[in-house]
């Protein structure tokens, strides 16, 4: 089942296929990611930028690459002693194995060889910088990109920037055999995993979350995986409501919804499955929400294909979603207020080396793009959330649900 790791072969292609698109005679310069304090002298785990790793394949933190025409190189940074002795070295040779990128220089030399060609260039193209902060999600971002295009602006204040986030996104979203074979891998992975937690001897005999969270984190190890593609979710009763309720310590709530949403990274792709059951007894009501939440996604695959428009197909199953709400006596009225207010994410998103992946939601659906389908109903007054997400392969004319032998019975 599980594929071999990617070979420098698909990092050489990707790194052709951005120069044929990109056509200009700037020098390409992309950064990875640095690493994030956690406290005093740790370090947050570290997560490549995604970008750098798809054109590489390295999973080393502060290695700049350079595309400069025909020539590649990648800027190694400076390592302490102290850094090397708890981290290990980087050798130039395990980096060009992994990418296929024959030179390797220091940070003193690269940069020194990188200097010569700024001054004389009025372009350079590069990953423009995300904010700082980004409110919505309350989050800091990683500041590496910033940091390159402030060195950058040191050694030529008037260069002009061009991004390649729209080139990379359009390269990405579509996914190679490679990538689909890595992708299905994870799903199995997490759907071999779920199945026997699912089981209601099995559920039945867990008191907590983490308990549930602990036997999903044995399971993707054991099968493979490198990891989780993102915190799992266990959210039993009100934390059933809670969309992305992390923190699994509560306990687990008889007769009443868990939401399990996990995934499985393998070869650095991602799975993303949800379902949701029942410890115990399953109320009518609770029945009921099941079953709209079932229809809504029965309704949402049927219209997953080529030529599809994600944007024009959330704001459909917006309203579908909005008459499950009314026959459940939630909204009188079918309107974006009352109906996000019990249905308060997208239905569908890209699925790939990020778990929320790149992709145009402007733009139609082509084969061997990966999607979610992830509709949802949430309650917090009788604490009752449903949640039901596959992982679906866009084909010729239609749609290959990659999850569907996990079974989404309550």
């Amino acid at each position: 089942m599980n594929t071999p790791v990617f070979k420098k072969d698909f990092f050489i292609n990707n790194r052709a296929k951005l120069r044929e698109l990109f056509l200009g005679t700037a020098p390409i310069i992309i950064t990875a990611n640095g690493l994030l304090q956690k406290n005093g002298g740790e370090s947050l785990g570290f997560a490549q930028d995604s970008n750098f790793w798809y054109l590489t394949g390295i999973d080393h933190p502060d290695i700049i690459l350079v595309i400069d025409k025909q020539k590649e190189y990648l800027i190694l940074p400076e390592h302490s002693d102290i850094h090397d002795y708890f981290d290990g070295e980087l050798v130039s040779d395990e980096l060009t194995e992994i990418s296929g990128i024959e030179l390797c220089y220091s940070e003193l030399e690269g940069w020194k060889q990188l200097k010569s060609k700024l001054k004389k260039t009025k372009h350079v193209a590069t990953l423009a910088p995300p904010p700082s902060f980004i409110k919505s999600y309350g989050m800091y971002t990683n500041p590496s990109r910033k940091n390159l295009i402030k060195k950058i602006k040191v050694i030529n204040p008037d260069i002009e920037l061009l991004d390649l986030r729209a080139h990379l996104m359009n390269m990405r979203v579509v996914k190679t055999d490679e990538e689909i074979q890595a992708i299905k891998s994870a799903i199995d992975i997490t759907v071999n995993t779920l199945k026997p937690i699912m089981k209601p001897n099995k559920l039945d005999k867990y008191s907590f979350e983490y308990e549930i969270e602990a036997d999903i984190s044995s399971g993707i190890r054991s099968r493979g995986a490198f990891g989780h593609a993102f915190d799992p979710i266990v959210g039993s009763g009100l934390n059933s409501t809670i969309i992305h309720s992390t923190t699994n310590n509560s306990v687990i709530s008889k007769n009443l919804p868990i939401v399990i949403d996990v995934g499985a990274r393998f070869n650095n792709y991602c799975a993303d499955i949800t379902r949701t059951v029942v410890p115990g007894k399953v109320s009518a009501r609770i029945r009921l929400v099941y079953e709209a939440v079932v229809a809504a996604q029965e309704h949402a695959l049927s219209m997953l294909k080529p030529g599809l428009i994600l944007s024009e197909y959330e704001l459909e199953m917006e309203h579908y979603i909005g008459e499950k709400l009314r026959e459940l006596g939630l909204i009188k009225i079918i309107d974006k207020a009352n109906v996000r207010k019990y249905f308060p994410h997208l239905v569908s998103h890209y699925l790939g080396i990020d778990v929320h992946d790149v992709g145009d939601y402007s733009m139609p659906l082509v084969k061997n793009m990966v999607i979610t389908c992830e509709p949802g109903i949430y309650i917090p007054e009788e604490s009752i959330g449903v949640r039901l997400e596959d992982d679906v392969l866009i084909t010729d004319d239609g749609n290959i649900v990659l999850s569907e032998r996990l079974p989404r019975g309550l």
